[in-house]
């Protein structure tokens, strides 16, 4: 067998998968290894003449020329870092061992790309500043603006939307859209839409390539709640330069999963704060959450010099309903009774269910006790009307007490004792009728 030739010493360094540079006092390249075509996109024929500091990052050149300094005063430099820009136009992260020979003057530089390195760095540091920030969030606001930041600093990101949705609901929100095109305005399907649409269905991530209409590429991923998809998160550019890779995909996919264990976590929690404040079969507020409104109601009463008027109330032969016919259709009684009594109040007023069949009215703003007494019988009327219920028709009516603030009372448990009294009065005047305390 023929033995290869041995190779020129001048080519050797060729050969290395790290660029050696050969650099005068002014930072201009005298030699450049075959490398620097694999690192910096430039063939060692362009480089020569051309300073590192032309092909560096803008943000880099002052703490780099002050570190030059020390290595051109005899301090070599083993593992310094900074950036530069490639011929194509994307960040390469570069880390050099450099010494100045004095004899020579000229500075020697080994230059290795590390760039998958400190992607690989910032990218775990994204996890973990997205895990964090999924947990310790304030509002889900706050985690889509902060979310947004991280992976803004990793890859295009400057158009930026979270669309909530479910296979079962056409309709599909958009509490955050960063984009310089508006958010869908819901009456006609927008491409986004559609996307986030084709997501939510398929729960799959979807890449597009740039194309000649916008946006040029998008990248979007489902948002995967165990098996329930409940939103998208979508990546779109404008610029026709983007493309989005597999490793684009894990960041947002990983990303995805912790915004959508942080919605439902939030779900949760407001579900559980609901059901603490409202009484489940009618909605309503339960007897917390109203003497919590009463007593704020009075605290602002007595700040403004108002009235209000607290109103107690059952209904009169509930419990001969519930035996005759089944806790069923007791049920659908205290339903309907809640219903009606939402349209006897303003907005502004407060109704609640204590408990069984007892209800309370919180009317605030009242010039006059009389205006309650115009509500009273507004409730009467309503109350007494027959209902229907489960093809049967049903009687009852309610009794009710009404005690004024500050006419009867200014004290928040005398007020409630004195509605509360009113109303077994109605009920002992033989019921379906209200009460005015003393």
């Amino acid at each position: 067998m023929t033995p290869l030739p041995p190779v020129p010493h001048d080519k050797l360094l060729d050969l290395l998968l790290d660029v050696v540079c050969v650099v005068d006092i002014q930072g201009r390249f005298l030699s450049v290894s075959a490398a620097s075509e694999r690192v910096f996109g430039f063939r060692p024929e362009e480089m020569i003449g051309r300073t590192a500091f032309e092909l560096m990052h803008p943000e880099d050149r002052d703490a780099t020329l002050a570190l030059v300094k020390h290595i051109n005063a005899g301090s070599p430099s083993h593992d310094h870092e900074n950036r530069y820009v490639h011929k194509d136009g994307r960040i390469v992260h570069v880390m050099w061992t450099a010494q100045w020979l004095e004899n020579e003057q000229v500075r020697v530089g080994v230059a290795r790309d590390v760039t998958a390195r400190k992607r690989a760095e910032a990218v775990q540091a994204a996890l973990y500043t997205i895990s964090q920030a999924a947990h310790t969030a304030g509002d889900l606001r706050e985690l889509y603006t902060r979310v947004h930041e991280v992976v803004g600093e990793l890859l295009p990101a400057e158009h930026f939307s979270v669309a909530l949705g479910d296979a079962t609901d056409a309709h599909i929100a958009f509490p955050y859209h960063v984009d310089r095109i508006p958010p869908p305005p819901g009456a006609q399907p927008s491409d986004l839409e559609q996307l986030c649409t084709q997501l939510i269905g398929t729960g799959e991530a979807l890449v597009l390539e740039p194309g000649t209409t916008e946006p040029r590429a998008c990248l979007g991923v489902p948002l995967l709640a165990g098996e329930k998809t409940i939103g998208a998160v979508v990546l779109q550019d404008y610029s026709g330069e983007v493309r989005y890779g597999s490793a684009d995909v894990e960041l947002m996919q990983f990303m995805a999963s912790q915004v959508a264990d942080a919605i439902e976590r939030k779900r949760t929690q407001s579900r559980l704060e609901y059901l603490a404040q409202y009484d489940q079969l009618t909605e309503l507020p339960n007897r917390a959450l109203f003497m919590d409104r009463l007593q704020i109601a009075l605290k602002r009463s007595q700040r403004g010099k108002l009235r209000l008027a607290m109103m107690y109330l059952d209904m009169d032969n509930f419990k001969l309903i519930n035996d005759t016919h089944g806790h069923g259709m007791g049920d659908l009684l205290l339903h309907e009774v809640a219903k009606r009594l939402r349209q006897c109040v303003r907005d502004s007023d407060t109704v609640g269910r204590l408990g069984g069949d007892e209800f309370a009215i919180l009317l605030e703003n009242l010039s006059r006790p009389e205006d309650a007494v115009l509500v009273a019988k507004k409730v009467l009327t309503a109350l007494s009307a027959p209902y229907l219920l489960d093809g049967q028709r049903v009687l009852s009516g309610p009794s009710l007490g009404i005690a004024v603030y500050p006419d009867q009372s200014q004290d928040q448990q005398h007020l409630v004792r004195l509605a509360d009294e009113a109303m077994y009065a109605a009920k002992r005047a033989g019921g379906h009728r209200y009460h005015l305390a003393r």
